[in-house]
């Protein structure tokens, strides 16, 4: 126990090295140099340049440790953000993936933009978000509304259901940080955050290709193949969760299949409401056609032209966090023997 303290101790005090040497250094200057008891202008030059060396030293000495809390932070963020939003597999159920996310903050690496790709015994389920707000407040909303989705696409065979289950669990996370915010209030607030709301889209793709959607005031998926790129469908939404329950109903909007060869383009709206300096927005449905050029869709290649037009465009950084998503089915066409035709004969035909 005695050595554990006195490692502690040691281990506290290293920090305290450097400067104590630098004041050491110049207390014994002053005390025990000769020259530093003089008055002259020789001894008052010298005495400036070593007290300057002294201080440049202690500077130097703050700037090291200041660099080195600041590395050790960003790593601490990084670390939480791939366990937050964790980097996506490059293939889930022959669906091919590539993701992204840009923190509008330079300093920050965690916004709050959400999106995770799961394959349950249900199909292929995605969810993308959009946290209102920035900071710490809008991480734990991440954090509240990904563990939720992580669980319910297991548990549950209805997306409606998986919906209804994230807007529980942002509801007792806003009542808890209300309550940490006003401990005084004490009970349960009835408007714990008003103010806070998040955008919700969850896709469901099925085995067949067949692709379910609920959306809870996001943009839409943009729907790519060879040189085009239209919204995946044009139904309204709901609202956004957390200003107001969630109807009774929660039926998916059903948007036929995701052909092998197709694509889909998920993004948060920080991308559509990019603008250049003569305020202009983004026009992402161009980039997106010339993205996707004439042959097979590359999900990295969508990804990185509509990053690159992105910034450019946005002049280095968007005003908004960026969270970019592509689903690519890789799948091989399904083989099927029409009834009555004769073994042997087969038509190819398309899920």
């Amino acid at each position: 126990m005695i050595r554990v303290r006195s490692r502690l101790f040691c281990k506290r005090l290293l920090p305290l090295g450097a400067p104590l040497l630098w004041g050491a250094t110049a207390v014994t200057y002053k005390l025990a140099c000769p020259l530093a008891q003089q008055n002259g202008l020789r001894a008052r030059i010298v005495t400036s340049a070593v007290f300057f060396v002294v201080g440049t030293g202690l500077v130097l000495q703050a700037r090291r440790a200041l660099l080195r809390e600041l590395r050790e932070a960003r790593a601490v963020a990084s670390a939480a953000q791939r366990v937050l939003v964790r980097p996506l597999p490059a293939r889930v159920a022959g669906l091919n993936l590539a993701a992204t996310q840009l923190s509008a903050d330079p300093g920050a690496v965690i916004g709050g933009d959400l999106y995770e790709v799961i394959a349950t015994e249900h199909g292929v389920r995605v969810v993308m978000g959009d946290v209102r707000g920035h900071g710490l407040a809008a991480v734990g909303t991440v954090a509240a509304v990904l563990g939720s989705f992580r669980e319910a696409v297991h548990d549950e065979p209805d997306l409606g259901h998986v919906l209804r289950r994230l807007e529980r669990a942002l509801a007792r996370h806003l009542r808890e940080r209300a309550r940490g915010e006003h401990p005084s209030a004490g009970g349960e607030p009835d408007h714990p955050v008003a103010e806070e709301f998040v955008t919700v889209l969850l896709l469901e793709i099925r085995p067949d290709g067949e692709v379910r959607v609920l959306n809870c005031g996001h943009p839409w998926p943009y729907l790519l193949g060879p040189a085009r790129a239209e919204p995946l469908t044009r139904a309204e939404p709901l609202p956004p969760l957390g200003p107001f329950p969630l109807p009774a109903e929660l039926p998916a909007v059903g948007c036929g299949r995701l052909l092998p060869g197709q694509a889909l383009f998920l993004h948060t709206d920080g991308v559509e409401d990019a603008r250049d300096g003569r305020g202009r927005f983004f026009t992402l449905p161009a980039v997106l056609a010339d993205a996707a050029g004439a042959g097979p869709v590359c999900p990295q290649s969508v990804l990185r032209a509509v990053l690159a037009a992105l910034l450019r465009h946005a002049g280095g950084r968007p005003a908004d966090d960026v969270a970019l998503l592509v689903v690519h089915n890789d799948r091989r066409p399904v083989v099927r023997q029409p009834p009555g035709e004769p073994v042997g004969h087969r038509a190819h035909r398309l899920t």
